[in-house]
């Protein structure tokens, strides 16, 4: 371990518990690493407009990156500028669909402003109650694929059939998009050729910062290759098992034990001070 150039985190189960938000002894963590010239940035599967929702909540303008839609698109907060890069097809869209139709699922996309649901559900209802942005139901399934974006997510009704589901899509791979799991009940798909690691690179290109100077924070499928790719990865107590097992190191306590922090506090502070 070396002072870093770049801290990157995964919001939900990694920085913050889910929906909740940053602990003074986070908040304290991120105000130190930046103070002493490390960049720090966030890293999520959602639209830039919803994280930014976390933002206002937390009490921040900005952090130095915001890596959004698992690498779609980035605010890069050093040069006041967004990016954007692959998105699902139309058609991609649709055999996603057809893919995932063996398993009770609840599709779900992002728009412009909002999140279009298949049909009304708990997830639903709480988006609704939690986030300002829009939360709508679809008028038919073909409203899930009339536009291209950058993923499209499926809410399993059963948790339990999750490591099905995962066989069931590995078995019937695409060459132009990937699905992974995200949550105990969450797959999302995306292109192929984009990752939080990806987002990431850019970002350090233009920054002319090297990856081994980077240390990445996660707990789940989505995370791993922003894990593998940096200098150090680190993934969090209470993360999938496919997560630890490319880590460099797993964190002594739990996202609800700010484990985050505490990590940090640990084993990254004594190289900033």
């Amino acid at each position: 371990m070396h002072k870093p150039k770049m801290i990157i985190c995964d919001i939900d189960s990694t920085l913050v518990v889910k929906h909740q938000t940053l602990t003074p002894r986070a908040r304290a963590c991120i105000e130190k690493l930046r103070s002493s010239g490390v960049y720090f940035g966030i890293a999520s599967g959602r639209p830039l407009y919803q994280i930014r929702e976390g933002y206002d909540m937390w009490g921040y303008d900005d952090f130095d990156l915001t890596i959004g839609m698992n690498g779609s698109v980035i605010w890069d907060n050093i040069d006041k500028k967004e990016y954007n890069y692959y998105v699902m097809k139309k058609e991609w869209l649709k055999e996603t669909i057809e893919l995932m139709a063996p398993f009770q699922t609840n599709p779900s996309v992002y728009r412009t402003d909002s999140q279009i649901f298949f049909k009304e559900d708990e997830t639903l209802k709480l988006y609704a109650q939690f986030f300002k942005s829009k939360v709508e139901v679809a008028k038919s399934i073909e409203d899930l694929y009339s536009e291209e974006t950058a993923k499209i997510m499926f809410r399993l009704e059963n948790e339990e059939d999750m490591p099905k589901a995962e066989k069931w899509i590995a078995e019937h791979p695409n060459p132009n998009y990937i699905g992974f799991k995200t949550q105990p009940s969450l797959i999302e798909f995306c292109d192929k050729r984009v990752n939080k690691a990806y987002a990431l690179k850019k970002f350090c290109e233009m920054h002319d910062i090297d990856l081994k100077d980077v240390i990445a924070f996660g707990d789940t499928t989505n995370d791993n290759e922003m894990l593998t790719e940096s200098g150090v990865g680190v993934c969090l107590k209470n993360g999938s098992d496919d997560t630890k097992a490319i880590a460099d190191y797993i964190t002594d306590k739990t996202c609800d034990d700010d484990g985050w922090a505490d990590f940090t506090e640990k084993y990254i502070m004594p190289f900033i001070e």
